[in-house]
């Protein structure tokens, strides 16, 4: 049977993060490392499914771990962007208050300085309309450290480089089964699809669980064998939609409403690609299921309602210059009526010298963060 010291779940963005920065440890440099994709190709799900934005920091809970990687990881991430020609852009973003929210603005503000984010600017609405003529808001937070990236291009890129250090990459492989024992896990797989699809099994020292939507029942495997292993949340799908914008506003920032009370999102928001293309969403319902569709008659009404929630901020928006672009499913540990929760890093050691990591509740601002998640990984395996 194979055996690696490493097997790796998952190429989004994530585990394309961790296999480079392992390959290149000094704990890891002899070790040999497999990452499996049960897809086609890498990052098919929330790593190519989201906003492509660069988060500055402002939104989560001091010291909270997407507080602390997404500081430490938009730099990390800009840094390797200018260094490998990544294309990227530091747009800046406009959060945008209306009349009455401003003390909500404020203490968004607080947080934000909280966590160690220091550049926002405060807009009255003249110097907001002088910025970007056609937005609307009584105050807003100009984030200039805020941006866009290709993130296709930023995942393969982590590919390339973890292959030259000797990762290997298996695609069309889906985790069926791991038996934790001795020294290590037993992965039972299966390699391509239908009719062709063949069992494989091999043996691995650690496992790095970076599932994405599959991550929770990875884990909850491994739970169910080990008496000691930590309890394993559930997981909640909480489906977004995006439409493209197809009428003359024009947008030289991203603009985004105050986040949601609840724990859902940041609301429907304004980005633009690297093309100049603007789009707006995600909005966030919860689901049982996960279903990248968009129905003709479902869409219609949903253009509508998106276009009521944009022009609150961006008053020349119409319904019928929306069409649906894209959707994507956000892995949230927390339920439609749950406070907000963290990302959460669950380590177990089983017998000398086996061990697992899972990444569990990777939603917003897992892309920005994925640089220092994987530095987390790397400390945590080195211990």
């Amino acid at each position: 049977m194979d055996r690696f010291d490493i097997c790796i779940i998952g190429a989004g963005v994530i585990g394309l993060a961790v296999a480079r920065q392992l390959s290149r440890s000094a704990a890891c440099r002899q070790a040999s490392i497999v990452l499996l994709e049960q897809e086609a190709s890498l990052g098919q799900h929330c790593s190519s499914r989201n906003s492509e934005v660069v988060h500055a920091g402002l939104y989560y809970p001091e010291d909270s771990y997407k507080a602390r990687f997404c500081l430490r990881g938009k730099t990390l991430l800009y840094d390797y962007c200018q260094q490998r020609d990544i294309a990227h852009r530091r747009s800046g973003k406009l959060i945008v208050a209306q009349s009455g929210e401003e003390d909500a603005l404020a203490a968004l503000q607080k947080r934000a300085g909280a966590n160690g984010v220091d550049d926002l600017q405060w807009l009255d609405s003249i110097a907001l309309q002088a910025l970007e003529p056609e937005v609307r808001g009584s105050a807003a937070l100009l984030s200039p450290s805020s941006g866009i990236i290709d993130s296709h291009e930023l995942m393969l890129r982590l590919l390339q480089e973890a292959q030259q250090d000797g990762v290997i990459y298996a695609p069309h492989t889906r985790v069926e089964q791991i038996e934790a024992g001795a020294g290590g896990y037993q992965m039972h797989c299966r390699i391509g699809h239908d009719a062709d699809a063949e069992q494989y099994a091999f043996k691995a020292r650690t496992v790095i669980n970076c599932a994405g939507l599959w991550a929770n029942d990875i884990a909850g495997q491994l739970a169910r064998q080990m008496t000691d292993h930590p309890a394993v949340p559930k997981l909640h799908y909480c489906r977004g939609d995006y439409f493209s914008y197809h009428g003359a506003v024009r947008l030289k920032h991203l603009v985004y409403p105050l986040p949601e009370t609840n724990t859902r999102g940041l609301g429907i928001h304004a980005t633009l690609d690297l093309a100049g293309q603007l789009r707006f969403g995600p909005d966030a319902h919860y689901r049982d299921d996960i279903d990248y569709g968009f129905a003709e008659d479902h869409s219609q009404q949903k253009a509508a309602q998106f276009a009521r929630a944009i022009q609150r901020y961006l008053p020349p928006i119409k319904a019928e210059e929306l069409q649906p672009s894209y959707a994507g499913i956000r892995p949230k540990l927390a339920g439609p009526q749950d406070p907000a929760a963290d990302f959460m890093l669950l380590s177990e050691h089983g017998d000398a010298p086996g061990s697992v990591i899972h990444l569990l509740g990777i939603e917003s601002p897992g892309l920005t963060a994925s640089l220092a998640v994987a530095e987390e990984v790397e400390r945590r395996l080195s211990l």
